[in-house]
């Protein structure tokens, strides 16, 4: 008999509601027996909108991956639009390490020849551009739209930030030529089935295509590549609040 997978989602900002949000997202389209476990950080930041954000958020997501390699999770989520800390959460991990952006990207490629991104604030759009390109898809999307709120106004239940998303996912479609859309932040998770049958285009979040891709990887029983630069990190004494990253057994 088959052991039911365990996926950890892990937010990289400290927003217990943010949190949650991806969390019913996660388990709606996990397979039945898959357990979602979605866990944040104690400390850090409540959003993650730029590079000193995302540095910050990176510690975080280690111990995260750590914990979750430890409890023998079958598959991280970095559940944050810029993918903080992904490569060397794949150094930790032997499990599949999945960035929310990168699958997302991936999926509408096999939807679409193009997609458009609508995100937060204008700032993070650079942010957005360099995964593109790091990722091999700046071919793929045709434009780049930001609803210019913080991603802190998903929660604060007034609904003007879903509004916005709304509004600018209309808007990329009429003047784009694109054929699907991609939600730029993980707050935007419970907003893509909706859209999807207003527009009548894919509208793809990127909680959504994680859990799918890492049941997937599962399935065909892939891991992390140990050879080469994803290998475990070198042996080295760690000090101070960097510590409790010490792998106790690299090969395990």
């Amino acid at each position: 008999m088959t052991k039911p997978l365990c996926i950890q989602l892990i937010n990289p900002n400290t927003s217990l509601a943010m949190t949650e949000v991806m969390a019913q997202t996660a388990r709606s389209v996990a397979a039945g027996d898959t357990q979602i476990v979605a866990v944040c950080p104690q400390e850090g930041a409540p959003s993650i909108e730029g590079h000193f954000d995302e540095a910050i958020a990176t510690l975080g997501v280690l111990q995260q991956v750590k914990a979750g390699r430890e409890a023998g999770v079958d598959g991280h989520i970095i559940a944050c639009f810029g993918d903080p800390g992904l490569l060397a959460a794949r150094e930790l991990a032997r499990a599949p390490v999945i960035g929310i952006a990168e699958a997302a990207m991936h999926l509408a490629t096999m939807l679409a020849t193009r997609f458009s991104i609508v995100t937060t604030l204008p700032r993070t759009l650079t942010i957005a551009r360099h995964l593109l390109h790091q990722y091999g898809f700046e071919r793929h999307c045709a434009a780049l739209h930001a609803i210019d709120l913080p991603v802190l106004s998903l929660e604060d239940g007034s609904g003007l930030a879903q509004q916005k998303v709304r509004e600018q996912c209309i808007a990329a479609k009429k003047s784009d030529g694109s054929g699907a859309i991609v939600l730029g932040c993980g707050g935007m998770a419970d907003l893509a089935q909706e859209l999807t049958l207003e527009l009548n285009i894919p509208v793809i979040d990127g909680v959504s295509a994680a859990v799918k891709m890492v049941e997937s990887l599962a399935a065909l029983r892939l891991t992390t590549s140990k050879h080469g630069d994803l290998d475990y990190p070198l042996e080295k004494p760690l000090s101070g609040r960097f510590a409790g990253l010490n792998l106790r057994d690299n090969h395990a």
